[in-house]
């Protein structure tokens, strides 16, 4: 999103409230937290716009209109600061082993006119109209009853409607026709939005140009979109696709039913249907952690279950202070335990730990829960935590290592012969075991059928809580019985492919040792 009111609104607090030139912009972006930069200055632009809404919106309009049109300094301090807040979005992300294949880049869906061509279908069909009367007159709408989705579910749990009722008399922006082009000519991202999802299910007739991104991970290439030409060498994106997967948040679901509106009074019902809202909901800190990162909560703040973030008040936590923070946490606790490994060692595995951690916070929760992050939680090595599990996998090579050393598994297994120890009650834990670790496959199926992963972070943990439980009653390396010890190391093995298999899902590393 290169050309959106963010983008803008930042761009206002380079040139107009810090009087910087361009050229000083761009020497400022080479700077590694330029990010955080930033982040400060934006929640500076919301109090001067506070100031005198009717300047904000006369500023933040015309910043728009320019950007759009790809004119003057606006354009490109936007583009210095849309491509160097994507370098450190990406440099983050690999942190956490998340990377990208192709970056699309909004600036393209206007340049090489994607919007045009959507904006002559959307008029030619009917399905938007120009307004001439009213608050919207000189906008082209798209007209919409009122909406009740996951947004509005959203809201009325977070008090979100209230506030906004309050403050705009007439309800929200939902109650009302909803604009794609603004009365000055500057499209919504709503718009853009449409013509990027015909893109993506091949109906548009038109396709992106491809370009390296400079700054890619060691190893691999990220693809970019451009308006020029497209290097020898680039790959084919955006083939028809069946299937959409827009993973934005709750709040967004009413936009995210427009875009689909959009494509059905076009004609396209089955793209329209086939448009899938991957929402989630917003991840918020506990008062414990707030607290942690030096934030100064009122009261009433400290006695809520959450509290949410705000870019727009630069309340939050940035993702490399959290990873940080966490890495720095893991580290002690391997540096106590394992003081016999190098440095590089306990780094690598410091950060494993950390990431495992986050990881699993973050997706065991169902897509509907609002997620208060809490740091003691989140790197407990008891309950449903990553490293619970990453300590499960953790224990069963120690216990296969030790195993192998001391040459226990050589009694050859005959058919059948495990039926002996699975038969009867004593064998019920066994089979318990057994048939928790053989589940994954339906826990990944339930995950695609319902589109929660958290089935798959659900089956991690409880795979790890039976093994456990296992392991405490089964002295697996003292088992007298040479055949039932080599069955018993067997078991242990599937669990430990089962659990790797599974955490591998998640994206989240096994250590060899925690």
């Amino acid at each position: 999103d290169n050309t959106g009111v963010q983008v803008a609104d930042v761009v206002i607090g380079f040139l107009r409230m810090e009087q910087r030139a361009a050229t000083n912009v761009r020497m400022l972006a080479r700077e590694p937290k330029f990010d955080y930069y930033c982040w400060n200055l934006y929640a500076k632009v919301t109090s001067f716009f506070a100031e005198d809404p009717e300047r904000a919106g006369k500023l933040r309009a015309e910043t728009l209109k320019a950007i759009e049109e790809n004119r003057g300094e606006d354009a490109e301090v936007a583009q210095v600061v849309a491509d160097a807040i994507v370098t450190c979005h990406l440099r983050t992300m690999a942190r956490l082993d998340i990377h990208y294949d192709l970056l699309a880049r909004e600036s393209e869906i206007l340049h090489l006119k994607f919007w045009e061509t959507a904006f002559e279908m959307l008029k030619k069909s009917g399905t938007i109209h120009l307004a001439t009367i009213g608050k919207m007159k000189g906008c082209w709408v798209l007209p919409w009853e009122e909406h009740t989705g996951l947004d509005r579910e959203h809201q009325e749990r977070t008090g979100e409607i209230e506030k906004k009722k309050s403050a705009e008399g007439a309800g929200s922006e939902n109650e009302q026709d909803k604009i794609i082009v603004r009365s000055n000519g500057t499209v919504t991202y709503v718009g853009k939005d449409i013509a990027y999802q015909l893109w993506k299910f091949g109906l548009l007739g038109k396709d992106f140009c491809y370009r390296k991104w400079p700054e890619s991970s060691a190893g691999r290439t990220v693809w970019a979109t451009t308006s020029r030409r497209s290097e020898p060498d680039a790959p084919h994106f955006g083939e028809p696709a069946r299937t959409v997967y827009n993973v934005i948040d709750a709040r967004q679901a009413y936009l995210q039913d427009v875009v689909a509106e959009g494509l059905r009074r076009l004609g396209h019902t089955e793209a329209a249907k086939n448009s899938i809202h991957f929402a989630y909901e917003i991840v918020a800190l506990t008062p414990r952690c707030a607290a942690e990162l030096n934030y100064e909560l009122s009261p009433e703040e400290a006695k809520k279950p959450y509290v949410e973030v705000s870019g727009r008040k630069g309340f939050g936590v940035k993702a490399d202070d959290l990873i940080d923070k966490l890495e720095a946490a893991t580290l002690r606790e391997v540096q106590q335990r394992h003081s016999e490994m190098v440095e590089n060692e306990q780094n690598r595995t410091a950060h494993a730990i950390a990431v495992g951690a986050l990881r699993f916070f973050l997706l065991k929760f169902t897509r509907n829960s609002i997620i208060a992050f809490d740091f003691k939680d989140a790197l407990s090595f008891e309950g449903e935590t990553g490293p619970y599990c990453q300590y499960a996998v953790v224990r069963i090579r120690g216990i296969r290592r030790k195993g192998a050393e001391a040459a226990l598994a050589t009694a050859k297994l005959h058919p059948g012969a495990a039926g002996q120890w699975l038969a009867g009650p004593e064998g019920a834990d066994l089979w318990e075991l057994l048939l928790s670790a053989g589940s994954l496959d339906y826990a990944v199926d339930a995950a695609i059928a319902t589109q929660e992963p958290a089935f798959v972070a659900k089956y991690a943990f409880q795979l790890a809580q039976t093994f456990n439980n296992f392991y405490h009653r089964h002295h697996i390396l003292s088992e007298a019985n040479d055949e039932k010890r080599t069955f018993l190391l067997e078991l242990t093995e599937f669990v430990e492919t089962q659990l790797v298999r599974a955490l591998g899902l998640l994206g989240i590393e096994a250590p060899e040792r925690m």
